[in-house]
């Protein structure tokens, strides 16, 4: 199984000077990064450090996986955070798991061991909620159905319909907002009953930049998600 390392950034400059250093190239078969029109010169230094990097048209994390996937070649995704939110050393764990037959690996920042150190109250509230509440009504068996940091086989994206605008649209024009594909991908896997692991993963403070959660219209659309999915989409 090839493995693609794609890292969405906007903005992340600090981030991607700290991070990305730390990542070997043997981890992974190929490396993309989809940046949403960067303006403080993460774009600028991607491209003097070698890294191909697609721009982002439409705004919105599942546009960036969207308009990355034409040019990825591999047979899976590995999604990982450049702002110090992901430790890179647990590439190759996660990797290494997902070829034992998964069909996708969650780094789990809530998993026995690991601790998110990124968390405000709000946020990890919100985090473990979503949870709980897919584990409850989808069949899960999550500590983390929320976080970036994993790794699925690419047809995934297809099988499960994530590729479809029709699966986010209505929850966006709703809470008028652009949502990623992270949630529905735990929820639809989860009613699969795809073959899912988790490993522990420190989510450490991040570097730089600053979070671009939009707390109330994001958790509004991802419990409408919860819910709608009860009802629609075998």
């Amino acid at each position: 199984m090839t493995v693609t390392l794609l890292v969405p950034t906007l903005n992340e400059i600090d981030g991607m000077k700290t991070i990305m250093p730390k990542i070997k190239n043997e981890w992974y078969d190929q490396l993309l990064i989809v940046d949403g029109q960067s303006k403080d010169g993460t774009i600028e230094y991607c491209r003097q450090m070698g890294y191909p990097v697609v721009i982002q048209q439409k705004k919105g994390m599942r546009h960036a996986y969207m308009e990355a996937l034409p040019h990825i070649k591999t047979d899976a995704i590995l999604t990982f955070s450049p702002d110090g939110n992901s430790i890179p050393e647990l590439i190759p764990e996660c990797i290494a798991k997902l070829k034992e037959g998964y069909d996708m690996v969650i780094v789990s920042r809530y998993a026995k061991g690991a601790k998110s150190y990124d968390d405000d109250a709000v946020t990890g509230f919100g985090n473990k909620l979503f949870t709980t509440l897919i584990n409850l009504f989808h069949g899960g068996h999550y500590t983390d159905s929320m976080v970036i940091y994993r790794a699925y086989k690419r047809n995934l994206i297809h099988d499960l319909d994530l590729d479809k605008d029709e699966s986010f649209i209505t929850e966006e024009r709703l809470f008028k907002t652009n949502i990623s594909w992270e949630p529905l991908l735990s929820i639809r896997a989860a009613k699969r009953k795809l073959n899912v692991a988790e490993i522990p993963g420190d989510e450490p403070a991040r570097e730089g930049g600053e979070r671009k959660l939009q707390v109330l219209r994001w958790g509004a659309a991802y419990m409408f998600e919860v819910w709608r999915e009860i009802f629609f989409w075998k």
